[in-house]
């Protein structure tokens, strides 16, 4: 993304050159039978961890990319900086996960339980249909972005259904999301990108606006819309789409 992000990610990598390690499933799964159990930079692009409790493990720098983790118990884990794109993760555990700098891109989250997790990375065409992100803390931190916005990318991610009740997404990238009947109670978008965005039939009650960039986003059917906060200061709002 911009030059902070990759500056921070390169940090990141090198300080784990050479420490990379591939391990099967019985490896894994030997590994957390004796905590705790530290996964830094694991190679298993593809693996079969499905069902596999990793309950407060590290999986700094993992590359999980396209690794099937359908109910994996990844909660309070450490996974800043992996590399899950493409992965499965339906109705995963991730409560209270770590994912700064991740790679999510086009992994399929459907029904995964993401509850205060920290996200911060790229979940740009991400399936996070009917998944519970209820409090999750995706709000860019302005008190160290010297060198470009590091944010929390949701970009044509698929978000139909999912509960984002008290979520932080100030900053966020939503563009083009499907956020089609999906509760947004109380969520924070002040200045988030919604360009695009469909909130058809979602919830708005209490949500916040303040600022954010909502050029052709679609509000038909929304419910809550006379509670929702700033939307007098989102930019776009001449060809946004609402309720006649």
């Amino acid at each position: 993304m911009k030059r902070l992000w990759w500056l921070a990610v390169a940090a990141a990598l090198a300080s784990g050159v050479g420490d990379a390690e591939s391990l099967t499933r019985e490896q894994i799964q030997q590994r957390l039978a004796s905590p705790p159990a530290d996964f830094k930079n694991l190679e298993a692009p593809g693996a079969n961890l499905s069902g596999i409790d990793f309950a407060g493990a590290s999986l700094f720098g993992a590359n999980l990319k396209g690794a099937n983790l359908s109910a994996a118990n990844l909660a309070r884990c450490n996974l800043n900086v992996a590399i899950l794109r493409d992965a499965v993760l339906v109705k995963a555990d991730l409560r209270e996960a770590q994912l700064f700098s991740s790679v999510l891109a086009h992994a399929d989250l459907s029904k995964a339980d993401l509850r205060g997790a920290r996200l911060m990375g790229n979940f740009e065409r991400a399936t996070l249909e009917g998944a519970n992100l209820e409090q999750v803390q995706g709000g860019a931190d302005m008190r160290n972005q010297p060198m470009g916005l590091v944010r929390l990318v949701l970009a044509g991610a698929r978000l139909k259904g999912a509960r984002l009740g008290q979520a932080n997404l100030s900053r966020a990238d939503l563009s083009f999301a499907d956020l089609r009947e999906a509760d947004l109670s109380g969520v924070d978008l002040t200045r988030a990108k919604l360009v695009g965005a469909d909130f058809t039939g979602a919830t708005l009650t209490d949500a916040t606006l303040d600022a954010a960039e909502i050029h052709q986003a679609i509000f038909t059917g929304a419910v809550g819309m006379a509670r929702v906060r700033g939307l007098d200061t989102a930019e776009g709002r001449d060809t946004a789409i609402f309720d006649r």
